[in-house]
């Protein structure tokens, strides 16, 4: 690439900000101020300095004006294009670093006593998530100036580069301590010789504790138990712990969803402060409301849900200026009406951030006499809500919408099945007399809507989710895959609609807000897709301009194909995770341009910012957002972020070690399974009728030498030419099942199938005497 012409003018302190690092830069590297570095110049920059790595900041600090900028806003674009830098939010970072503030916990103490932490969420590609060394400086502790933060605390922290040659690359400032987590940690209780015994961790990053035999209390070998700890070094300088309550024998199906809790560090127990400020609450009342109570509003939920905080209504548009046209009525509960920003029930629920989903419990972001009661939109009873009336054109247009802070009451709670069984001509007690007038208003809306839908074109994957159905006694019964009823999909497209609207409505006011953010899937992860494509005779269009439906004609090419099931695998893979921020770069995946989350503000901490912008910007009444939320929205998006982030680890680790213990009993059995990932270290073998997942190491599979193809995702023996390849079938024997990490792990039976030469001349791992640990598997993205 053609360097910018040399320019000597301007003053010496032109672009540096108040540090100078880039002068610093330019001169250890011989260049001058105010050219354009080259790349490997600039990627060190960047990864030196990911508190300056903005395109503005990058400018800056290297004194670029006019072309220059121009020069080296292309440069970037070629840098993220080849995947040497990513973005994240509005910086650049090398892939495999962290951002200038991220959420850590600290997790131990180094040789010399100081805090050591790491990113409470790292992303399994990248390898073992950094060190960060925490400093704490002692003047800043006596003056005030910087929490405090110790040993199991999850703090938000600005992070810097190290200028030590050797330990962590990254040393951290203390900006917020998030969450104190008291000392409590789980384990299970080991008995030692002599009275006393050892806390083992139930998770690989976890420290072994000393429990003295007075502080063993009722706990019994094999126990999980929870136990506060102490700050100060046991025997051989472990930790020193007390049992403080036992949870039950670690075999239990009941221990293993308060395991995901505490490994993740999920707030379980709402602080005696929080249920007296919910005990306290009370009925809303008829202020600033219109009274809509005679609208029929109806909620449609699954047949077990506990709360309901969306409710939908919808009729012909009687307006002559829109013929054909349908009015659709979403109604969220108002939650902003009962939690107050900087309330103790306030500063819970951004400590949890969202509510998190387990087979056997949930773990509420509120408490239930809010979630449950005051917000939860039951039929028949009065209750406050945020309303949003949409008027949509035959052809699937959004005319127009308008606001409402309403008094609602809801007149019927429904199941999914049950709506769908009415408009399906099966309609019961409780259905029948409202079929014509709500029902199927409600479906002829939704298939208006599907109109302006299929015209944007959001991504189409189809990956049913599993849900795991217990018996009364907690244990596993079946693996369910609920039908996809358009019920579901008549529900899901309103509440889009509603979140474009709530987006829309806050722009338009100028009112600052947290947006949901997709971004496009990284150039790297395209060309990952792209090659594994060509091996099935698929191609993916070139270039950094891929769009939602760029992927759909794939997806449609495969359905119903042996293809279908890998292929959506694979296009999930390649996409980005989405994120909450206030800066919009749109949804990528829905194909929209103006997005937020406001339709789940009981269970998402992310709706209730946005219920207070609206109900502050549009003079609703009391419970809008405050001056000194919107200065805080950054640090609370990249917080909640990480919280969603958290709840969707436990979720997911819960399930595996549920169908671990599950299958604990059949060790030695045969099943059907099917390749779900491809490593140089061996299979990742999914079983479909349990949703499960299990590793079959590359040193049980033979005497061979395998190659491993990453574009064809296959390892193929050497000298045989046999091999394996994503989405194949396979006969696995279930070889070892250990619930308390949720692994499975598996022997293949079957010796593959012949593989094509084009898979064999890449790079040759040798049969290995061991694999990674046994269930671990690769990182899957949702929406």
């Amino acid at each position: 690439m053609s360097k910018a012409p040399r320019k000597t003018s301007g003053s010496a302190g032109d672009g540096f900000g108040r540090t100078g690092r880039g002068k610093k830069v330019l001169e250890s590297a011989g260049i001058i101020h105010g050219e354009v570095p080259p790349r490997d110049v600039l990627l060190k920059f960047i990864a030196e300095h990911p508190d300056q790595a903005s395109k503005r900041e990058i400018a800056k600090a290297f004194g670029l004006k006019g072309e220059t900028r121009i020069v080296l806003k292309a440069l970037l674009k070629e840098l993220e294009t080849d995947g040497m830098v990513h973005k994240s939010r509005k910086s650049l970072m090398r892939p495999g670093g962290l951002p200038p503030v991220t959420v850590l916990d600290i997790t131990t103490r180094d040789k010399d006593g100081g805090l050591i932490g790491r990113p409470a969420e790292w992303p399994e590609e990248n390898g073992a998530a950094p060190a960060v060394i925490i400093r704490q400086s002692s003047a800043d502790r006596q003056k005030g100036k910087a929490p405090v933060g110790g040993i199991g605390d999850r703090v938000l922290a600005k992070i810097f580069p190290s200028k030590e040659a050797s330990g962590p690359a990254y040393t951290a400032r203390i900006i917020k301590l998030i969450d104190r987590r008291q000392g409590g940690s789980l384990g299970v209780f080991k008995e030692t010789p002599g009275g006393g015994g050892r806390l083992m961790p139930i998770e690989r990053r976890g420290d072994e504790m000393v429990i003295d035999p007075d502080g063993v209390g009722d706990a019994k070998d094999g126990d999980l138990v929870e136990v506060e700890t102490s700050r100060n070094s046991g025997r051989y300088g472990l930790p020193r712990a007390k049992v403080l309550s036992v949870v039950g024998s670690v075999a239990s199906e009941k221990a293993i969803s308060m395991i995901a809790i505490h490994a993740h560090g999920i707030p379980h127990i709402f602080p005696s402060d929080v249920l007296a400020a919910a005990d306290a609450a009370k009925p809303a009342t008829m202020a600033h409301r219109e009274d809509w109570r005679k609208l029929p509003l109806i909620t449609i939920d699954p047949a077990d849900a506990k709360d309901h905080d969306d409710a939908v209504y919808a009729e012909l548009d009687p307006s002559p200026d829109n013929p054909d046209g349908v009015i659709v009525t979403v109604a969220i509960a108002d939650v902003s009406y009962y939690i107050r920003s900087g309330s103790p029930l306030d500063r819970e629920a951004l400590k949890r951030g969202n509510s998190v989903y387990f087979p056997d419990r949930v773990v509420p972001m509120l408490p239930e006499r809010i979630s449950n009661d005051l917000c939860s939109l039951k039929e028949g009873v009065d209750r406050p809500a945020l309303a949003v009336r949409m008027v949509f054109s035959k052809e699937g247009r959004k005319a127009s919408h308008t606001f409402h802070r309403i008094m609602m009451k809801s007149a019927a709670k429904l199941s999914y099945q049950q709506a769908q069984a009415a408009i399906d001509g099966n309609p019961d007690d409780k259905t029948g007399p409202m079929l014509e007038p709500i029902l199927r208003p409600l479906w002829h809306a939704y298939e208006v809507m599907k109109i302006g839908r299929d015209r944007r074109q959001p991504l189409e994957l189809d990956m049913p989710e599993r849900k795991i159905i217990l018996k009364a006694d907690g244990t596993v019964d079946r693996v369910h895959v609920p039908d996809r009823l358009d019920a579901h999909k008549l529900i899901e497209e309103m509440m889009i609609q509603a979140n474009v609207c709530a987006a829309e409505t806050l722009e338009q006011k100028k009112q600052r807000l947290v947006y949901r953010v997709h971004d496009a899937p990284t150039i790297a992860k395209q060309e990952v897709l792209r090659e594994f494509l060509n091996t099935i005779g698929y191609s993916l269009v070139k270039g950094g301009q891929v769009r939602a439906n760029s992927f759909n004609g794939i997806l449609a090419r495969a359905l119903d194909t042996p293809h279908q099931i890998i292929v959506n695998e694979m296009v999930l893979r390649s996409q980005s995770q989405a994120i909450y921020s206030p800066d919009n770069i749109g949804h990528f995946g829905l194909n929209l341009m103006k997005y937020a989350h406001f339709t789940s503000p009981i269970r998402r901490y992310a709706d209730l910012i946005v219920h207070r912008a609206l109900v502050g910007s549009l003079g609703l009444g009391e419970g809008g957002i405050t001056p000194q939320e919107e200065a805080t929205l950054a640090d609370v998006a990249a917080e909640i972020s990480t919280f969603e982030r958290r709840a969707m680890a436990a979720e997911r680790d819960t399930v595996n070690r549920l169908i671990a213990h599950h299958l604990s009993q059949r060790v030695g059995e045969e099943f059907e399974g099917r390749v779900g990932g491809v490593t140089k270290a061996g299979l990742f073998v999914a079983l479909p009728q349990f949703g499960a997942d299990g590793f079959v190491p590359i040193s049980t599979m033979g005497t061979d030498y395998y190659i491993y193809d990453e574009a064809h995702q296959a390892l193929t023996g050497e000298k045989t030419g046999l091999g394996y390849q994503l989405g194949d079938t396979v006969q696995v024997r279930l070889a070892e099942a250990v619930p308390l990490a949720g692994a499975l792990r598996f022997e293949v039976l079957n010796e593959g199938k012949k593989m094509p030469a084009a898979t064999r001349s890449f790079h040759k791992t040798t049969r290995r005497t061991s694999g990674p640990t046994p269930g671990t598997r690769p990182p899957r993205r949702r929406r």
